[in-house]
């Protein structure tokens, strides 16, 4: 069983960078795809960017090469870089990760299917 605990949302203006990480507790490195999905008001939630196991990556188009995620496997973080942000990535980002699905899958998973979840960490981006 896995815990998500994000962290480092905040607001900045449009072109600014942000780092969110997420803390997980029990061995969910070796094991676990793990990923951040977003929320923005009046949408559905939606993947961002997965990290399986091995360490490969996928992207949502709307944030490739403006995101970047990776992990720190000593200490069981897992962490999004966010470049040139913009006003449309206004939302809330969850940590997510999932014991059964490859990091491709995770990416493109209904939420409702994906086993772990963190509480949410908020990010505005003005123009």
């Amino acid at each position: 069983q896995a815990q998500l605990e994000e962290s480092g949302g905040g607001s900045v203006q449009a072109g600014g960078s942000l780092r969110l990480s997420c803390a997980a507790s029990g061995d969910t490195n070796n094991r676990y795809s793990m990923g951040w999905f977003r929320q923005a008001p009046g949408r559905e939630r939606e993947g961002v960017a997965s990290i399986g196991a091995d360490g490969r990556t996928d992207y949502a188009d709307s944030v490739k090469g403006r995101f970047t995620i990776s992990k720190d496997n000593a200490k069981n973080i897992v962490y999004l870089q966010m470049n040139s942000l913009k006003p449309e990535d206004t939302a809330m980002y969850y940590c997510v990760a999932d014991e059964g699905r490859s990091w491709w899958l995770l990416l493109r998973s209904r939420p409702d299917n994906i086993d772990y979840w963190g509480q949410g960490t908020q990010v505005t981006v003005s123009s």
